[in-house]
């Protein structure tokens, strides 16, 4: 079934806020994510939970969507217990429709074709930036639970062989560097 993502999930924005050292709620930004959505250290606390609303508190399942720069990527919050906000960077994607899984969506999201078509829609020239009326718009092909289930362990085992792959790659360069530096070193 096909559906535009306004009709499965609310979307609204991440909440603007000045981090401080030491929070009881973490303030999610671009720069805690690599390229892929993967986060990149331990999150520390760096906001004041009193100066944050309810409605801004991420939820287990809740998918970020980074929609400013040149770094666009979807990720599923999954907070275990932690308490968390997103930055404006971010727009919140809560799944409104059981028929979607939030990881579903986040692969959609991050696919090619669908980076492709947000990227032709972003607006701005210092900092590109794509609208909320684009991810609103935009028709998401949504098979059954368990085709999403297969989809996204599909996408896993194929990600898990990319790197594998370049391990492999990488030991194979370092196994050669070695033979030669070993052959140079007997002539010496």
């Amino acid at each position: 079934m096909k559906k535009l993502i306004k009709d499965v999930a609310n979307i609204h924005t991440g909440l603007f806020a000045k981090p401080v050292d030491t929070g009881e709620v973490v303030y999610l930004q671009s720069k805690h994510f690599d390229e892929n959505g993967k986060l990149l250290n331990e999150l520390h606390p760096d906001l004041f939970a009193n100066s944050i609303s309810e409605k801004h508190l991420l939820k287990n399942g809740d998918v970020i969507f980074a929609a400013k720069g040149t770094k666009n990527f979807a990720a599923v919050f999954e907070g275990h217990n932690l308490r968390a906000v997103a930055s404006t960077s971010f727009f919140v994607l809560r799944i409104s429709d059981r028929v979607l899984l939030p990881k579903y969506l986040a692969w959609f999201l991050n696919h090619p074709y669908t980076q492709a078509i947000l990227k032709s829609n972003a607006r701005g020239t210092a900092i590109p930036s794509i609208r909320k009326t684009v991810l609103d718009e935009m028709e998401i092909v949504i098979p059954a639970l368990e085709k999403q289930i297969i989809i996204l362990e599909l996408s896993r085992l194929g990600n898990l062989e990319t790197e594998l792959r370049n391990q492999i790659t990488a030991l194979k360069r370092q196994l050669l560097e070695q033979t030669i530096i070993n052959e140079i070193n007997k002539n010496i």
